[in-house]
């Protein structure tokens, strides 16, 4: 059985991907604490403690384990809960301590960078993307702090793919949500269109994020690409055009979204990874599931 290291384990969402790849992988879940010496680890599932943005231990990490495939999931997640130098600097610091540990190990690598790339979420000033829906070859040009570590963290996974041979894969989720508490439906509920603007009311189950991940890791795509995660629909549950033109004041001239489908295209993920989303908020949003558990 392989080994991959998930970093970020500990995360809300790390935990279902971590859950997810202990079905097929010895699962070391990394995170900043460890859950302690009496936790009766799940099967197949393992503890690190590590501040990933030390290099020391992060190479040391990754070398001692020598995996065959890495996770990198940790990231602070946004630009407007810490100082924006901290964001910056912890996610770029991670993401190159660990895909260059990774790179060494000779591990394929799967990381989480995200739809803020692009710059429209963060932005102060809402615009219209160039093309909708829109692809992972659109421009990025992000604005703030959190967006413009992961577009950082994707030049180093190309540096990563050219310097060590190994393939990495940048995952581009849309606003994750968990089944039972989908808050984008608040969104859509409120009739202000504005709290979704930002990503063009896009929106991604958390099983979903897991399933792409685990697709990822059995893929034979090699050097770097960038994925959407995303589902196939917006949340409002209305016409996606609709709502983009009711707020923006038109479309973009490159547009063929159709009904709800959603701002992110996921082609590239069904043609190259045979992933589609599978959840949709119709029934996610009232759905009774368990979180995961990594322990017993």
């Amino acid at each position: 059985m392989d080994t991959v290291v998930v970093t970020g384990a500990g995360g809300r969402s790390g935990r279902w991907i971590a859950d997810a790849l202990a079905d097929e992988y010895e699962v070391v879940c990394v995170d900043i604490d460890h859950p302690g010496f009496e936790a009766d680890a799940r099967e197949n599932v393992d503890f690190r403690a590590a501040d990933l943005t030390d290099r020391g231990e992060a190479f040391d990490l990754l070398g001692e384990i020598d995996p065959d495939a890495v996770v990198h999931w940790a990231a602070l997640p946004s630009p407007t809960r810490h100082a924006g130098g901290r964001v910056f600097e912890t996610n770029t610091l991670a993401t190159y301590n660990v895909l260059v540990g990774a790179g060494r190990a000779g591990a394929r690598v799967v990381w989480a960078s995200s739809e803020s790339a692009y710059g429209f979420a963060f932005a102060e000033e809402k615009t219209l993307p160039e093309e909708l829906p829109l692809t992972e070859s659109h421009p990025l040009r992000p604005e703030d702090p959190y967006g413009t570590s992961k577009v950082a963290g994707e030049e180093v996974a190309k540096m990563v793919t050219r310097k060590y041979g190994v393939p990495v894969a940048s995952i581009r989720p849309s606003w994750i949500q968990y089944p039972g508490e989908y808050n984008c439906r608040d969104v859509a509920e409120s009739g202000d269109l504005s709290g979704g603007a930002g990503n063009f009311w896009s929106y991604v189950d958390v099983r979903d994020v897991a399933g792409i991940v685990a697709a990822a890791l059995d893929s034979d795509v090699e050097g770097h690409e960038a994925f959407h995660a995303a589902a196939e629909e917006n949340y409002l549950g209305r016409p996606t055009a609709e709502a983009v033109s009711e707020f923006f004041g038109g479309l973009p001239d490159d547009w063929t979204v159709d009904g709800e489908e959603s701002a992110l295209s996921t082609v590239k993920a069904a043609e190259e990874l045979d992933w589609e989303p599978r959840h949709s908020w119709r029934e996610a949003e009232s759905e009774s599931v368990s979180e995961p558990s990594l322990t017993r």
